[in-house]
């Protein structure tokens, strides 16, 4: 972790192509892209290069959120994923990027996550926290292998 940036790793028990329909479907982002309690609500995702997206945050104990967007800058199926992420307050200005490395191994999907350029305001270490409770949603998600009834 350097500052205003957060990076991490996991080894997931699920395929590269499942992990990454994760990252891609709007339905599978708001279920597991939140940190615990919150809720999420995806207003718009194109995930293709040059694509956007559009989602917001909401805190479940209080109420308030907070709405943030971004364009996908580089996508490789079941590989690669790398978008930008701006949020619409004012307080919270500039862009962050997200790149996103999937890798086949014996197990599974090797994924590691790099997000640069946090809002100074935003402590590195809030962030890090955020992604380590939405990486365990994700594998909850995407490790589960349910076959059709």
């Amino acid at each position: 972790m350097t500052n205003n940036s957060v990076s991490l790793h996991r080894v997931l028990k699920a395929s590269p192509e499942k992990v990454y329909r994760a990252f891609t479907q709007a339905t599978a982002v708001a279920s597991w892209l939140p940190p615990y309690g919150f809720l999420c609500t995806v207003h718009e995702m194109n995930a293709e290069i040059g694509g956007i997206f559009k989602m917001s945050f909401h805190n479940f104990t209080t109420g308030n959120g907070h709405s943030f967007g971004g364009k996908y800058l580089e996508l490789t199926p079941n590989e690669f994923i790398k978008y930008t992420d701006t949020f619409d307050d004012p307080n919270l200005p500039g862009e962050m990027t997200t790149s996103v490395w999937l890798r086949k191994v014996s197990v599974g999907t090797e994924i590691k996550i790099l997000q640069e350029n946090i809002p100074s305001m935003i402590p590195a270490e809030m962030c890090y926290l955020g992604w380590q409770e939405s990486l365990e949603k994700l594998t909850k998600l995407v490790e589960p292998n349910i076959p059709d009834a």
